[in-house]
């Protein structure tokens, strides 16, 4: 198994938020936890257990690698 690593600046406030935002945006669809980003509470009642279950994993996974490349 190949393992790639992205390094992504942390943002300080000095630099372009906007260009960290889509970097940030890059890593995450590219882990698999983009999907973390949307606001799905429409289909909240439809989801099973497992399926909230899991969501709720990734949301946790994006928001820890978020908070870490924050300075």
């Amino acid at each position: 198994m190949v393992s790639t690593r992205f390094d992504i600046e942390k943002f300080s406030g000095k630099t372009d938020f906007g260009l960290w935002r889509i970097k940030m945006k890059a890593l995450l669809e590219h882990q698999g936890l983009a999907d973390a980003l949307k606001d799905d509470s429409s289909s909240d009642d439809e989801e099973s257990s497992s399926a909230a279950t899991e969501r709720a994993k990734k949301m946790e996974k994006a928001h820890s690698a978020i908070i870490l490349c924050l300075g």
